[in-house]
Parts: C-alpha cells; structure tokens; sequence
C-alpha cells in the first residue's frame, strides 16, 4: 500500500523534486553497488535463503521511513531497500528457470500478472487505509506484507543450498563470478540480451514519478492511488500477454516510448490513460527479454548472468533519476525520456 504514496510522503515532509530523486539514486547505488556479488552468492549458496533476506532488509528499510520521516531516515531506509533489492534481483528468477525450463514465459507471465493484481488490491485500498490512519497505517501494513513474503519464500524448492555446490565441478564462490561475468559478454547475441534486459527494467524507474506527475495533471492525493491503480492494471495485462505470446520487441518497445511521451505532454488527467498504456507495453516487453536472456545462459552462474544485467538496469535508473533532478518540467522529462526508450527498440530489432 505504501508504493504508490511513498513519493508523496517525501514530498509532504518538506522535500524538493531535487532531495527526492537523490533519495531514487541513493537506492540505485546501493542496489549496482552490491547486485553481482550477490548474484554469485545466490549461485554458489541458496536463492531461496538469499530471496527471503532480502525482503526482510526492505521490510526494515519501509519501517525505518516511519520511525524517522526526514531525508536521513529516508536515505538509510533507500539503503536497506536497495541492499535488498540487490539480493533479490536476479535470484528468484533464476530458481524458476531452474525448475521451469521452457515453461518459464509462462509461469513468469502468469505470477506477474497475479502480483501486479495484488498491487492493484493493495493500491485500490491504499485510499481508504491512507484516509482512515494516514502515511503510518499504510506503512506498517506494508511492512507486515512484505516480511509476510519473505517468510513464505522459504517454502519454495530451492536448486542452490548451502554446501551443495562441489568445490571441484562449481569452483566456489569466485569461480562462479567469474564464470557469470565471462558468460555475459560471451557472444554478440548475449551481450544485447544482457542489455536489454537492462535497460527495459531501467525504464521502469519512471514509475517513481507516476504520482508526482498524477498530481501535477491536478489529481488529489487520496486519488494518485486509484491512477496508479491503472497502470497496475495495464501492467497486469502486459503479463499475461508476455506469457502467452511471443511478439517481437521493437515495435512493442517503440510504441510504449510514443504512449509515455504523448500521455506525458497531454495537460489533464486523460494522458495519465496513455502512460498507463506505456508500462504494460513494458511490463510484456520485459518478460519476453528477460526470457531470452535466459535461454543464452547455459553455465552454472545464472543468477550473476541476470544480476549482470540488473547492474545495467540500476546504472540507467541513476541516469534517470539525475536526469528527472533537473529543474524542468516533469512532463517534458517523462517525454523526453522517451527517446532513450526508442534506441533501445532499435537495438531489440538489430538482435533479430
């Protein structure tokens, strides 16, 4: 519930477009700072183990923006969500494909579309929990869920624990990071797999804004959740495509950066229609990547493969994030972040 509010609630305790998308880069940083490491760590011990931390340290870092709502509380709270993002990121994923193999469009589309539904829920029930007990009640519901998901990841098999990997035919830990690093540059096709798998997921860091720029189009706050609802929506949508078809991500790609950048520029609420369009193309496009990014990968390292391309993910949000501190006006930064998008069409469209 906290996720479509949590922008404003930086904003409502004093601070600037500025102080904010510091706040974004901090988590970034934190996030690239420390995602290969922990891919190869996910590799050599267990992603599950490693999974369930990480959700815990975000939990932490929610509960730690409640206890001390100023920029130092916010900052060491971005730190424990980037660290455990940072854990996450790549490991889940890789477990399924462990277990999937070329089922893994499928599965993934369809628990991408039944977790963007529970975000829908959750962001359908943030207006009334925010109008009933404020920024707090949605707070410490958000911390219950998201350790509540942690916990239950400790159910879920696991194709890595602890002492399971042969120092003989794995290498240890250094061997699979190098192992990972070298395989994700082994060949042209996998290098722009890896990219853009990065830079898709990169792109999302514009979510961040959504209610800023709701707001600035003249919604309320206890209205930004029901915008954002939308967008949930069209992202859930995205998904269920993505698992289910397997359409060629240029055009995809170069549709979603025309949706953001006309929905962005329209001065009313309606734009945010269009945007909302943009971010299920996304979400597809996403998916089908992150799909054929994982059928490159054939060595032992695949959750640092994937955590490679997190890396590049979290190094454009940073670009994204000092870009958007400019002091220009949010929707001719929303459209003009549309152009980067556009390349990477061209670059889908030159691994055909």
């Amino acid at each position: 519930m906290l996720y479509p509010v949590y922008a404003l609630l930086f904003a409502d305790a004093g601070l600037s477009t500025g102080e904010i998308s510091t706040l974004f880069a901090i988590w970034s940083v934190v996030s690239f700072a420390f995602e290969v490491p922990s891919g190869a760590l996910a590799d050599a011990w267990s992603r599950r183990g490693l999974y369930a931390i990480g959700e815990v340290l975000t939990a932490a870092g929610y509960a730690l923006w409640l206890i001390w709502p100023a920029f130092p509380g916010f900052a060491l709270g971005f730190v424990l969500w980037g660290l455990g993002g940072a854990l996450c990121s790549g490991t889940l994923e890789a477990l399924v494909y462990d277990l999937a193999g070329d089922d893994y469009a499928k599965i993934m589309g369809r628990a991408g579309t039944v977790g963007i539904l529970a975000m829908l829920a959750a962001t359908l029930l943030a207006t009334p929990v925010f109008a009933v007990g404020g920024y707090h009640l949605v707070g410490i519901l958000s911390v219950a869920v998201v350790t509540l998901g942690g916990l239950l990841a400790l159910k879920l098999p696991d194709s890595r624990t602890s002492g399971e990997v042969d120092e003989d035919e794995a290498g240890g830990y250094l061997h699979l990071l190098r192992s990972g690093l070298r395989e994700s540059v082994k060949n042209r096709r996998t290098i722009l797999a890896v990219a853009i798998a990065a830079l898709l997921p990169g792109f999302t860091a514009l979510d961040e804004y959504l209610p800023l720029l709701a707001r600035d189009k003249g919604a309320p706050t206890a209205g930004v959740p029901l915008l954002y609802a939308l967008t949930a929506l069209a992202m859930a949508a995205g998904s269920a495509l993505a698992g289910r078809y397997a359409a060629s991500l240029s055009p995809v790609v170069a549709a979603a950066a025309a949706l953001i950048a006309v929905g962005a520029l329209i001065p009313h609420l309606a734009g945010m229609a269009l945007v909302s369009a943009a971010f299920g193309l996304l979400q597809f496009a996403m998916i089908r990547a992150e799909t054929s990014l994982q059928d490159e990968i054939t060595g032992p390292a695949r959750t640092t493969v994937l955590s490679v391309s997190g890396f590049g993910a979290e190094v454009f949000a940073v670009v994204l994030y000092a870009g958007f501190g400019l002091p220009v006006p949010l929707p001719l930064l929303f459209a003009v972040a549309g152009i980067p998008l556009v390349l990477t069409a061209v670059l889908a469209a030159g691994r055909r």
